[in-house]
């Protein structure tokens, strides 16, 4: 590889953090909030939330034993 293709790659790779910099900002800021709000929810019903988790893992149970 020769200079001029190492800058080519050094700009194209600047150039797609330009453009993805924002959206992977976003994105993780997304996530923090959706995981806050789980995590809220979570606090806020722990009885409807073991209850959920028992049913998935029978189905998931159940799912599996037929294989």
């Amino acid at each position: 590889m020769d200079i001029h293709e190492a800058q080519h790659l050094q700009d194209r790779a600047r150039e797609l953090q330009e453009k993805l910099g924002p959206q992977l900002d976003l994105a993780r800021q997304n996530l923090s909030e959706l995981n806050r709000k789980v995590t809220t929810f979570i606090r806020e019903n722990p009885g409807t939330c073991l209850l959920g988790a028992l049913a998935v893992g029978f189905i998931i149970g159940k799912i599996a034993s037929r294989r």
